[in-house]
């Protein structure tokens, strides 16, 4: 069934520009797309291995894969995409929202503990009246969720965050974990709130411009009036990169504070909420403990029908991270090693996707 409803979503949710050849990386060049670029051997890679993974991600419909070690490019691959072409990466936009939220948090615009119904007015009084930016950020505000209103009824609205803020309370905010879409759009609402400045105007200015990510965008719904903040970004792999040595950096690039330090750590460092041990703010982590998948069977109490104990990537570091979108979109970061993996590629109906697994591989097999 979940694979049917997002499916019908697909035809509204992907803007991918045309695919073009591009020539393969020469091992030669001192800088790709910005990057100051190193061998794999000098980063401490076994090379044919990380061939051996670039070979699997190809064959699993990738458009592009890059690894990054020590702020250097070790290499990236391109298929059928030329480098520097935006592509759809779903919810990888969710932590680019987290990012968001956490530089208008540092600005002092908001609070994690504020009340959502400061900015959403139309929540005071009701049972959402409790629900804060945090449990927006944990996924565990109990807000209305099942697989046709967030698939298929969300995508398709005109306006996607007035759909989201007039969805009604489910449960009691930190009682319930669900992956949940249009909560996590409330946070285009809040953000455009706090900050007096359209979500993806306030993303080009204040994260994407500092960081360099000069082929990145938010994309807007079609009335234009909100930005979609649960998927929608567009973006390419190195940029992806950028972003991700962002957090890599405790929240600095070039020297430039983006993020406080405790708010990277809070999002990525550990997990918000007991009731998923594999979730940040809007980032996956690799914590041990009770895992939820997006769209787990529960019971009438929002509890999992299954629970299944265990870690994202058993043979990885525990303080390993990663953005991650439907159809393997990944963008992994293990600080351990100072390493980043980026994969973007095709949502498939059929078959093995790329994921978090396979880009690990890179640390846990391909690392010397």
């Amino acid at each position: 069934m979940r694979a049917a409803l997002v499916a019908a979503a697909l035809s509204v949710l992907l803007a991918v520009p045309a695919a073009a050849n591009t020539a393969a990386t020469s091992a030669s060049q001192r800088r790709i797309d910005g990057w100051q670029t190193t061998t794999p051997a000098k980063a401490g890679f076994r090379a044919a291995r990380l061939d051996e993974i670039a070979a699997d991600a190809k064959a699993k419909d990738s458009t592009c894969l890059a690894v990054v070690r020590d702020d250097r490019l070790v290499a990236d691959w391109n298929w059928g995409t030329r480098r520097t072409t935006p592509r759809e990466v779903f919810s990888v936009t969710k932590s680019i929202t987290s990012a968001l939220v956490g530089i208008a948090l540092r600005d002092g615009d908001l609070a994690l503990a504020d009340p959502v119904a400061r900015y959403v007015p139309s929540w005071r009084g009701t049972d959402s009246a409790s629900v804060t930016v945090r449990n927006l950020l944990s996924n565990d505000s109990g807000r209305f969720w099942s697989l046709d209103s967030d698939y298929v009824q969300l995508t398709q609205a005109a306006d996607r965050t007035a759909f989201a803020v007039g969805l009604g309370q489910q449960f009691a905010p930190g009682t319930a974990w669900a992956y949940n879409n249009a909560a996590i759009q409330v946070l285009d609402r809040v953000l455009r709130k706090a900050t007096g400045v359209p979500t993806h105007e306030y993303a080009a200015d204040r994260l994407f411009g500092p960081l360099g990510m000069t082929h990145t965008r938010m994309t807007t719904s079609a009335t234009g009036t909100s930005t979609n903040t649960y998927f929608g970004a567009q973006t390419t792999c190195l940029d992806l990169a950028r972003f991700a040595q962002l957090y890599l950096r405790h929240g600095k690039a070039g020297g430039t504070r983006i993020l406080d330090r405790s708010y990277v750590a809070a999002s990525t460092g550990r997990s918000s909420t007991e009731l998923n041990a594999g979730y940040g703010y809007l980032w996956w982590v690799n914590r041990s403990g009770l895992l939820r998948g997006a769209t787990d069977a529960v019971d009438a109490q929002g509890q999992p029908l299954e629970p299944h104990v265990g870690q994202l990537v058993p043979d990885a570091d525990p303080t390993l991270f990663s953005a991650i979108g439907l159809g393997g979109q990944v963008a992994m970061v293990d600080r351990t090693s100072g390493t980043i993996v980026v994969r973007i590629g095709a949502w498939k109906t059929e078959g093995a996707a790329f994921g978090l697994r396979d880009a690990a591989r890179v640390v846990t097999w391909a690392l010397s």
